[in-house]
């Protein structure tokens, strides 16, 4: 119960930051390890929540019409195998080894996040085939990214599609949902089947995380999101003096 209570505030939480700015899982992520819980079952339990949450958001963007499909054939496969590879990198760490990792990774993840700037608009445009060659690669890269650690995924993706392969704001976004959703899709399948996953956690956290999502996008107004980095700071800086305290205890 402990672990229920301090994971599902802060799982919507993380759902309403990402529906207001994005970088919900800088969150998500450090609340399932500060209950203690080993870390593969941290990561792959998170894994489940933000597949629950991203799948609303994505199958919205897919009705309304804002995925570029033709693109998106393309990018979800090397998605779908990155995030797999990535997946599996991360199941082959050990427990300590992992916590190291992320007392290097946490910190550099969230400078980029916090400190970034509007997406730039893309200063250049390419041939199809050249702009789906840049696309699948970016696909590819964060996938493997995504299913090894997570955070920030669709903030990365996004900056990748704008500046780099000079993709519209709004097809870069609608493509960013769709890679997202394969990748959580990707790295849950390789979790479930490692029986990394805790069920009863995951499902209720991703409810909680589908309810932030929700009200997020639905009332929540654009200036408001002046909470977000606060709140982004407090739980990052409880998470990494905890881990902190836990190497110099061993």
């Amino acid at each position: 119960m402990r672990d229920y209570l301090i994971i599902c505030p802060l799982v919507f939480i993380a759902g309403f930051i990402d529906a207001v700015a994005g970088g919900g899982g800088l969150i998500s992520l450090p609340a399932y390890f500060i209950t203690g819980l080993p870390v593969h079952n941290c990561v792959a339990t998170n894994k489940m929540s933000a597949f629950m949450g991203t799948s609303v958001t994505t199958a919205k963007y897919a009705k309304d019409g804002f995925i570029p499909w033709k693109i998106a054939a393309f990018c979800i496969p090397c998605a779908f195998l990155g995030s797999a590879f990535g997946a599996n990198a991360a199941l082959l760490l050990p427990d300590r080894v992992f916590r190291i990792v992320l007392i290097i990774v946490i910190p550099l993840t969230a400078i980029l996040i916090l400190t970034k700037k509007d997406i730039l608009d893309p200063k250049r445009s390419y041939p199809e085939k050249t702009t789906i060659a840049i696309c699948s690669a970016s696909s590819l890269l964060i996938g493997v990214y995504d299913g090894f650690y997570g955070p920030g995924t669709g903030t990365f993706l996004l900056l990748m599609l704008t500046a780099v392969a000079g993709m519209e704001l709004k097809d870069a976004n609608g493509l960013t949902k769709a890679v997202n959703f394969s990748t959580n899709l990707s790295a849950l399948a390789v979790f479930l089947m490692k029986d990394q996953v805790l069920l009863p956690l995951g499902i209720v956290a991703g409810l909680f995380n589908i309810a932030g999502n929700y009200i997020g996008a639905s009332r929540f107004e654009k200036n408001g999101s002046k909470i977000v980095k606060p709140v982004m700071i407090f739980v990052l800086a409880a998470f990494f003096v905890k881990l902190l305290i836990e190497f110099a205890g061993k």
